[in-house]
C-alpha cells in the first residue's frame, strides 16, 4: 500500500481507513463533490487534517487509492493470463472482465465507482505516474491483446479494446451500485459469461467500408487504455 516516506511511520490501519472512505465518498459524490475534511470526518478520524497529514494532497490520495487496489487486481489478471492460451481472444478477454467484475463485487469495494468518477471528469493526469510494475502490466496485457485483432486497423483496433474494456468497468461500477442499493443483480457468473460474449462480438465485428473510408482522415495516436486498471 502507498506510504508517503517524507512522513514519520504511521498505522497502516490509519491510511487504509482513509484510502478506503476516499474511495467511497469519491465514487458517491465525485471529486469536487468532497473535501479532505469530510473523509476525514467519516472516517472517524478527530484530526480535521488527517487526509493532508497522511497523503499530502487530494491527488495522492487518488494515487494511494490505486496502489491499495491494483496488487489484487493485477494478481488476480496474472493467474487468469497462466490459463489463457496465448491465441485465445476469449480467453483474454475474459482475464481482464473477470478480474474487473471479481473486484467490484468486494463488499468494501467501490474502486469500479470511483474509475468511472475519474473517466466523467476527464482525470487522465492522475494515472500517469502509476508506478511499476503495474503500468508496465498493463501496456503488456492491452499490447497482447490488440495484436489478437489483426483484422481491423489501427487506429480502430486499439479503440475498440479500450472501449471494450472501458464497458467491463463500467457494469463493474454498475453492479456496485445495485448493490449498495439493494437492488435486484444479475447472478455474477451470468454477467461475467454475457459481457465476454458481447466484448469478444464487438471486437471481432469486421470494419465496415465507411470505417475504413474515414481512416485517411484520423491520426494515429497512441491508444488510451482503460484507467486505473
Amino acid at each position: 500500500m502507498w506510504k508517503n516516506p517524507g512522513m514519520s511511520a504511521v498505522p497502516m490501519s490509519t491510511q487504509e481507513q482513509l484510502v478506503r472512505v476516499g474511495e467511497r465518498l469519491f465514487a458517491q459524490h465525485g471529486l469536487d463533490g468532497v473535501s479532505l475534511r469530510q473523509i476525514g470526518v467519516a472516517a472517524g478520524n478527530a484530526n480535521n487534517s488527517a487526509v493532508q497529514y497522511h497523503f499530502g494532497s487530494k491527488d495522492q490520495l487518488v494515487r494511494a487509492i490505486f496502489e491499495y487496489r491494483l496488487p489484487r487486481l493485477h494478481a488476480r489478471r496474472a493467474l487468469l493470463i497462466e490459463q489463457a492460451p496465448p491465441g485465445d481472444l476469449r480467453a483474454w478477454v475474459e482475464c481482464q472482465a473477470r478480474s474487473v467484475l471479481e473486484q467490484g463485487e468486494l463488499d468494501d469495494s467501490h474502486y469500479a465507482g470511483f474509475l468511472t468518477v475519474l473517466h466523467h471528469y476527464g482525470r487522465s493526469d492522475v494515472f500517469e505516474p502509476l508506478p511499476e510494475p503495474f503500468a508496465g502490466n498493463s501496456r503488456a496485457y492491452f499490447d497482447h491483446l490488440r495484436s489478437l485483432l489483426p483484422h481491423l486497423p489501427e487506429p480502430l483496433r486499439g479503440h475498440r479494446v479500450s472501449r471494450a474494456m472501458n464497458l467491463v468497468v463500467h457494469t463493474a461500477a454498475d453492479r456496485e451500485r445495485r448493490r449498495a442499493a439493494g437492488a435486484p443483480l444479475l447472478p455474477f457468473a451470468i454477467e461475467v459469461e454475457s459481457v465476454v460474449d458481447g466484448l469478444v462480438g464487438f471486437l471481432e465485428a469486421p470494419a465496415s467500408a465507411r470505417s475504413l473510408a474515414t481512416l485517411d482522415d484520423v491520426a494515429h495516436a497512441e491508444p488510451a487504455w482503460p484507467l486505473g486498471v
